[in-house]
């Protein structure tokens, strides 16, 4: 089965333009499953039933994944399945009408100003990685870019002068997002000096943010990082790089940012996105007014 994977990818991203994000996801999806369908004794895409497709994402929810993971997985197969009976490799779509699980309506995870200062504190300056990861951490807090636009980031993609940031998000559309003095300086310090170092003589690499074989940063690279600091700033929440994005959103909300623009910035397409942030910041604003009006009780 896992002979087919290459070609879809390669169907993916010649026919459909997906992103190498994107791409990265399906991949890792199909893979997973592929392996979930080998290890029961089902070596062609012919011997995939309904059942074996609906016990697989069974597997996953008793597995604790979000139902937002569950979604996507749905997604990657129905893609998959759906190429190769494009392809005529099976007669039959075993994905056909499959329902997605209605996703919980939790809240983002959002860090408060003082947990985000000690987040943003924690790298130390002193080491090549130590002042790639300060600018990186303030980038995240200071644009609310997604880590997968952070890691795509090329040298040209940051203007620290005009403290601007270009990138592109999953649907290849681009945008320009602004950014504050202290990240601009921070990715300034980074760029002057410690990138060389970490580039061991890869002049060729035109990444902005690089790992230790001077390579690009990968997704899962930048995970461990905020995870790290996260131990070391002493935050109980069990945070990801998505809470700096959430909470870039909620602290601009706070501070009397409009939604439409806190939107672009963030490039979603519908507001109605947005708006999760818009509840979180009344309620904080309806704590603090709690706290320190003297009438307010």
């Amino acid at each position: 089965m896992k002979s087919h994977l290459q070609p879809f990818m390669q169907y993916l991203s010649e026919d459909k333009g997906l992103s190498p994000s994107t791409l990265e996801s399906y991949g890792r999806d199909i893979s997973q499953f592929m392996d979930f369908a080998e290890e029961r004794g089902l070596a062609s895409p012919e011997e995939i039933k309904r059942s074996h497709i609906m016990l697989y994402l069974a597997a996953q929810r008793g597995a604790g994944r979000a139902a937002a993971t569950v979604n996507r997985n749905t997604v990657s197969l129905r893609a998959f399945f759906h190429y190769l009976l494009k392809e005529r490799l099976i007669g039959q779509d075993p994905t056909l009408d499959m329902d997605k699980i209605k996703p919980s309506s939790k809240p983002p995870m959002i860090l408060s100003v003082e947990e985000m200062e000690r987040l943003l504190d924690a790298p130390g300056e002193d080491t090549p990685p130590g002042k790639r990861d300060k600018a990186m951490l303030e980038l995240l807090y200071a644009t609310g870019i997604r880590v997968s636009e952070l890691i795509s980031l090329n040298v040209e993609d940051v203007n620290t002068d005009l403290k601007y940031v270009r990138c592109t998000g999953s649907s290849g559309k681009e945008r320009i997002v602004p950014m504050g003095a202290m990240a601009a300086e921070c990715v300034a310090r980074y760029t002057a000096g410690m990138r060389d170092k970490l580039l061991r003589g890869n002049t060729e690499e035109s990444a902005l943010f690089l790992n230790s074989l001077g390579g690009r940063l990968t997704r899962q690279g930048f995970w461990k990082i905020i995870k790290k600091y996260a131990r070391e700033a002493q935050i109980e929440q069990d945070i990801t790089p998505h809470t700096l994005r959430h909470s870039f959103a909620a602290h601009l909300l706070e501070g009397g940012a409009d939604l439409r623009s806190v939107q672009q910035m963030l490039g979603h397409s519908d507001i109605s996105t947005t708006q999760i942030y818009s509840g979180i910041a009344r309620k904080n604003m309806k704590e603090v007014y709690e706290t320190h009006h003297p009438r307010a009780r």
